[in-house]
């Protein structure tokens, strides 16, 4: 591919409607077992042919697995635990959903 001069490239960025988003914090692509994080990325938006495409650049990368919790088992660990819906939610999900971990966290009163 030729190099293009800066007016070239800069038709060409108008033709393909090219801009960049400003104050993106993180983009997250969800997959079925995991999610990639990307904190601070430059994200670019290209217009193409009645189609929007996205491009994700820089940025600090974080992955995760995904662990999929009932509603039933955020319940039990609300009712056993005493505590509100998203102190269970966020319990399960520390101890990979394991009830039992979830609970004794959040009852333990420290004693050894």
């Amino acid at each position: 591919m030729m190099p293009m001069n800066p007016k070239q490239l800069k038709k060409l960025m108008k033709q393909l409607d090219m801009r960049q988003l400003e104050g993106v914090k993180e983009v997250i692509i969800k997959m079925e077992d995991r999610e990639i994080i990307i904190k601070e990325p430059i994200v670019t938006v290209i217009k193409a042919m009645g189609e929007k495409m996205y491009q994700i650049a820089g940025g600090s990368e974080e992955e995760k697995a995904i662990i999929n919790i009932s509603e039933e088992d955020i319940k039990l660990v609300m009712e056993q635990a005493g505590v509100d819906y998203e102190t269970a939610k966020k319990a399960l999900e520390e101890t990979g959903g394991d009830l039992a971990e979830a609970i004794l966290r959040l009852t333990d009163s420290g004693v050894e």
